[in-house]
């Protein structure tokens, strides 16, 4: 892991730490956006955009979820990139500049850039320049706006509903997709715990409420269920064990375990999650974490039968 400063490379981590231990993430630098009518500069265009994406990471698997959902394959095309990540960073077989880093791409879209080099990265063809590394706001872009050319009319962000997404999608965030990461790469015995007692908090609360309801928010598939997917399907083959979030399986919740599953088996779905890939990226590049580089054989998971 590394940022780039003053044009060069340097191995460090990308995220920093507090005087507490405490895990802080950066935010995201790159925030255009691109639109229907090309009113923001960047055209939904066929065959304009490329996305670069790690198959282990939770924030770029919600791309390549939303390219699946709204049938997006035949307008952008995907690079997935190495799922070793050392010294050097994201290692790629980049097919439009040759390049062998993706910090080499960032420098491509802006020789001054200083900063983590993270995936997502939705790269613009024509400009050649990153549109947008915030998977957030790139899912919205493709929630909406390819559906001229894809005929695909599926929202997964309606406007009745956008206001409990929202908040929903906060609390989830904070507590869980950040909050494995907060408990994993803590430095202090009460960093861990204050971030592994909020994380299971907010998973006790969630298997309560989806006892209740099919999804997160009501009836319907939105952003929220796939925004939390990433992080379920991860858990309990990396992050239970890797980041020593092991109160419980996510397998020991029996409401979550049939949503995760449910959402799993949906058309296009199991064909984005790559255990393989994903194992070896956490248990080989996270040498703080697990300094042998070796990558656990199981568990078995059944995600097939509800």
């Amino acid at each position: 892991m590394g940022l780039l400063q003053n044009g060069r490379w340097h191995d460090q981590w990308y995220d920093t730490t507090t005087s507490g231990g405490e895990f802080r993430r950066q935010d995201s630098r790159f925030r255009a956006s691109l639109s229907a009518d090309g009113s923001t500069g960047f055209k939904a265009e066929p065959g304009r955009y490329h996305l670069y994406v790690s198959l282990a990471c939770p924030w770029a698997h919600r791309t390549l979820i939303f390219r699946s959902l709204k049938q997006l394959q035949p307008y952008i095309d995907v690079t997935v990139v190495d799922p070793i990540m050392l010294e050097n960073g994201w290692e790629l077989e980049d097919p439009l500049y040759h390049k062998k880093y993706l910090y080499q791409l960032y420098l491509k879209a802006d020789a001054s850039y200083e900063g983590r080099v993270t995936v997502p990265v939705l790269w613009d063809k024509k400009t050649e320049t990153i549109v947008s590394n915030e998977s957030a706001e790139i899912i919205r872009m493709f929630n909406t706006e390819f559906n001229h050319l894809s005929g695909n009319q599926d929202d997964y962000y309606p406007e009745a509903l956008r206001a409990e997404i929202d908040a929903v999608n906060e609390k989830i965030y904070h507590r869980i997709n950040n909050g494995v990461y907060l408990a994993g790469f803590a430095t202090s015995q009460a960093a861990y715990a204050k971030a592994y007692h909020e994380l299971f908090a907010t998973l006790d609360w969630l298997e309560q409420r989806l006892q209740g309801q099919r999804y997160l928010v009501g009836d319907t598939i939105t952003e929220a269920d796939w925004r939390l997917f990433t992080t379920l399907i991860r858990f309990d083959a990396v992050y239970y064990g890797h980041f020593k979030t092991n109160r419980q399986h996510i397998a020991d919740f029996p409401a979550i375990n049939g949503y995760m599953k449910e959402l799993y088996q949906i058309p296009g779905i199991a064909e984005t999650v790559d255990f393989e890939h994903i194992k070896t990226h956490y248990y080989a590049s996270h040498k703080t974490i697990n300094p042998t580089g070796v990558v656990p054989l199981g568990p078995e998971l059944d995600l097939r039968n509800l």
